[in-house]
């Protein structure tokens, strides 16, 4: 994409020298003969760069100047200033001015500073880019979800995120524990310091002490320099513990006294080191049953456990599920792909074993081989279509029981979805008359967007 660059003075052979010069290292110029159609021209193409001579009857080029910094403050500006007028030159310096360029000027030292400017504005936008990224990610509601049961985990976020305590991630694999674990660091006091984390189930086992604690040249064999353990390298920082529950239960006591001291000690070693760690670990085992068989103890669960946070399964929040899908087309660059109706509901109704990475997956594959702008039914791979065939969804309980209000405020909920908040089709497909729907919205409390409750 091309360059724009604004370029604004009163002396037509000048004007037309710098936009040939311009156009050919391949920008895109616009060339304005006065201040006053300089600006209108700016409020029109919003360049990457403008270029304005100082001295012009009317509005000069201070004037300029001042003008597109109280519009548009991050918009570089270069001022062409006559020979000797140094001090006309500082005052535009101090008013905003990126640099300025001296009459009489070769091409080479104009086309040098425009780079130069231009590279700086690239610069410049990635950092706020970078920037924006940092701050989106230290929100936790970048977490797409608005359940019940994501606002509940969004709710002990928010709670715990900015505090010492050990917290214990608890769900099924594919549902976003690493995620979550990051945002509780990103908005937490350590988010400058390092977030490093391990996979306790990825490392053999004879390794995984040397990668948690590190160890000494001459440790083992093959310790041919000293290493620095994991730790250590998130000394002031979170250190993210995920799949504790696979750690071979001989290396569980280490672990516990790391815990309970703050220090380590390296393998070979005989000093012990501190360490200034925030541990968030998570699992996908039920340590209950870990515990009752002997394989993870007691002690340290209840270390880690400070505060549990449990990730639902995607099939636990359904309608979660449009959302992370939209956002998923968004992600993969495809935010104009739509999803026929019986698409949706078809992959809203099935199970999701793989949770939101399975999702993920999947609506990569679909934008990758679609067809068109719309993905209909028959596009899916066959095993969503026989694990929910339309018209035969089937209503699985847990086997605690399940609150029957709960259950017909999910059903009102869903109807109202599945015909866009439309109260008369939703009450046609609930087959109840509307003033019924209008009775539940109330009392239920169920806000129609863009409505108060029952409206």
């Amino acid at each position: 994409m091309q360059q724009k660059i604004l370029v604004i003075d009163d002396d037509n052979s000048l004007r037309r020298v710098l936009e040939y010069n311009l156009q050919e290292e391949g920008y895109a110029v616009q060339a304005a003969s006065s201040g006053e159609e300089g600006l209108y021209w700016f409020g029109q193409s919003r360049p990457d760069l403008v270029i304005t001579d100082m001295n012009m009857p009317g509005m000069d080029g201070l004037m300029v100047l001042k003008s597109i910094k109280e519009r548009s403050p991050e918009t570089l500006v270069i001022i062409i200033t006559a020979f000797g007028t140094v001090d006309v030159a500082v005052e535009a310096m101090k008013a905003g001015a990126y640099d300025y360029i001296t009459k009489p000027f070769n091409r080479d030292a104009l086309k040098l500073t425009v780079k130069k400017a231009l590279q700086f504005n690239g610069l410049a936008a990635e950092n706020k880019r970078l920037k924006s990224e940092l701050s989106d990610k230290a929100d936790f509601r970048t977490i797409v979800g608005q359940s019940r049961e994501m606002e509940k985990v969004f709710a002990v976020i928010s709670k715990v995120a900015d505090t010492e305590a050990s917290i214990l991630i608890t769900g099924e694999s594919g549902t976003g524990k690493e995620l979550v674990a990051r945002s509780i660091h990103a908005n937490s006091s350590r988010r400058e310091a390092p977030f490093v984390a391990i996979n306790c189930a990825a490392i053999p086992r004879d390794l995984l002490e040397s990668e948690l604690f590190g160890h000494l040249k001459g440790a083992f064999t093959g310790a041919i320099k000293d290493k620095t353990g994991k730790f250590q390298l998130a000394d002031g920082g979170t250190l993210f513990l995920d799949e504790v529950g696979e750690l071979p239960l001989e290396l569980q006591p280490k672990l516990l006294r790391a815990l309970q001291e703050k220090e380590v000690e390296p393998v070979g070693g005989t000093k012990v080191q501190k360490v200034d760690v925030r541990i968030v670990a998570a699992t996908n085992l039920d340590i209950d049953k870990a515990i009752a068989g002997g394989t993870f103890r007691e002690d340290l669960y209840y270390r880690l456990s400070v505060i549990p946070v449990h990730l639902p399964p995607l099939r636990e929040r359904r309608k979660d599920i449009p959302l992370l899908i939209r956002y998923f087309c968004g992600k993969h660059g495809s935010e104009k792909v739509t999803f026929a109706k019986d698409t949706l509901e078809t992959l809203v109704m099935y199970p999701w074993p793989g949770n939101v990475r399975e999702l993920e997956n999947t609506i990569e594959r679909l934008l990758i081989m679609r067809n068109g702008d719309e993905i209909s039914r028959d596009e899916l791979p066959e095993k969503f279509r026989e694990a929910a065939p339309i018209g035969h969804a089937v209503i699985k309980l847990p086997d605690d029981g399940y609150p029957l209000e709960e259950l017909e405020r999910e059903v009102v909920v869903q109807a109202l979805e599945r015909n866009a908040w439309n109260q008369t089709a939703a009450a046609r497909f609930l087959r109840i008359p509307r003033h019924t729907l209008i009775y539940r919205l109330e009392k239920y409390g169920i806000t129609v967007p863009g409505h108060s409750a029952g409206k």
